[in-house]
């Protein structure tokens, strides 16, 4: 079934499904904070967006769903190191800050947001490989 795609196919494909996984945990851990920063849902909003268009455009390969995608991919990977920001502000917001290392663990992970960026800069690979 996969002989004769391209490598940059499966990476959309890939990336699409990232996004979806990526929202699934997302959604979780924003709704248990009962999304208390409006900065919260942006990647609830926005990661099912970047599925639906990768995989659409692995498919579809329309000249201005390339763009889009472009777009989209450069806004996910600026989020990403947005929302990465503001979870490193959140483990310093907690009792003990960031000496103590326990935050990390247990406060907002800084790491998820920083795998949206990587997701995006995978896609944009993706898109400029061929």
């Amino acid at each position: 079934m996969w002989d004769g795609w391209p490598l940059e196919r499966v990476l959309l494909i890939f990336a699409g499904l990232a996004f979806l996984l990526i929202f699934v945990q997302v959604y979780m851990f924003h709704s248990r904070q009962n999304f208390r920063h409006w900065a919260m849902w942006i990647p609830v909003i926005a990661t099912p967006v970047f599925t639906v268009a990768t995989i659409t455009y692995a498919f579809y390969a329309a000249t201005w769903l390339f763009y889009v995608l472009v777009v989209l991919m450069i806004a996910g990977a600026a989020a990403g190191l947005y929302g990465a920001y503001l979870h490193t502000v959140g483990v310093g917001q907690r009792v003990g800050g960031y000496s103590q290392t326990q935050n990390f663990l247990v406060g907002p992970p800084v790491i998820l947001p920083l795998l949206i960026t990587a997701i995006s800069a995978l896609g944009l690979l993706a898109l400029f490989w061929g």
